[in-house]
């Protein structure tokens, strides 16, 4: 199994966001690996699962594409969430929450397209064969997030 570094912050979350994707957070703090280095969700006009499951999928991304080279790189990366808690620590509250996270490498990815694109309606291709292959080339990994919520209803 595939194993990817934890990402570095100096609590410029928000431009790292901003800058990679084009899309503003209203968060600060880190990268969500542990409640110390918790992703603070400091406001948003989205309901909170929303905003964590975008957040989760970013760091997803990041971790197993942007910062891969191109021949390791990761695609087709997808969250499922499995499991939440709510744990209150002194004054502050924070969502722990578990993903199943499924990814396929990009060059099998996009080799699995082109052949499916190139055989789709042949009778001869057996198209359960290759729902089989991508299944075996699938990446699964279990991730674990923790956000720290400020003023969120």
């Amino acid at each position: 199994m595939s194993t990817f570094p934890e990402l570095k912050s100096d609590n410029d979350l928000k431009q790292i966001i901003q800058t990679a994707f084009d899309t503003d957070l209203d968060i600060d703090g880190s990268w969500g690996y542990s409640k110390e280095l918790a992703t603070v969700i400091n406001t948003t006009e989205v309901p909170l699962v929303q905003v964590e499951h975008i957040f989760a999928s970013m760091r997803a991304y990041v971790e197993m594409n942007m910062t891969q080279e191109k021949e390791v790189r990761y695609g087709s990366i997808n969250l499922n969430e499995i499991s939440r808690e709510q744990i209150q620590s002194g004054s502050l509250l924070y969502d722990k929450v578990t993903y199943k996270c499924t990814a396929m490498r990009e060059d099998i990815y996009a080799d699995f397209i082109s052949e499916y694109k190139e055989n789709y309606g042949n009778k001869d291709f057996d198209l359960t064969m290759h729902f089989k292959k991508r299944e075996k080339a699938t990446l699964h990994r279990e991730v674990i997030h923790w956000f720290e919520i400020h003023n969120i209803d």
